[in-house]
């Protein structure tokens, strides 16, 4: 094979790469912009609701907002919680539930999509979110 031919194809690749990058990088500051938005409007409201419909009903739980998510987080165990985060690190991104319970000197922690549909952050809906708490809440409220 020509040496010429072996650079333009080396040449293109980086080419493609540079704009895959830069494609990449415009999705995901998209991406982060809507979840600012998803998180103040509709998810951060939606967690304070269910925390204070557990508490109602006898379990505590308070609610944080550590950079860039939400938490449910046992009253007496805060290493015990439900979050809602975004993950950049794939692409598109895409919003997060990470659930996290103590089983006596272990963690177990499990990581899922809130939507498994979901084109972008914006289409996520409160009602992706409230499920996703409700499937996830029965381990906390068992005991």
């Amino acid at each position: 094979m020509e040496v010429s031919e072996v650079r333009r194809r080396v040449r293109a690749a980086i080419e493609a790469a540079r704009r895959s990058a830069q494609d990449r990088r415009v999705r995901t500051d998209q991406a982060v912009r809507e979840y600012e938005q998803f998180l103040l409007e509709r998810a951060v409201p939606l967690f304070h609701t269910f925390a204070g419909a557990l508490n109602a009903e006898g379990h505590r739980f308070k609610v944080y907002t550590p950079a860039d998510s939400v938490r449910l987080s046992l009253d007496t165990a805060a290493d015990d919680y439900i979050e809602v985060i975004l993950d950049d690190t794939v692409d598109p991104p895409v919003v997060m539930g990470r659930t996290n319970r103590g089983r006596g000197r272990r963690q177990v922690t499990s990581e899922r999509p809130v939507r498994e549909t979901a084109g972008s952050v914006a289409d996520v809906t409160d009602e992706d979110v409230l499920e996703f708490l409700a499937s996830e809440i029965g381990p906390f409220v068992e005991r």
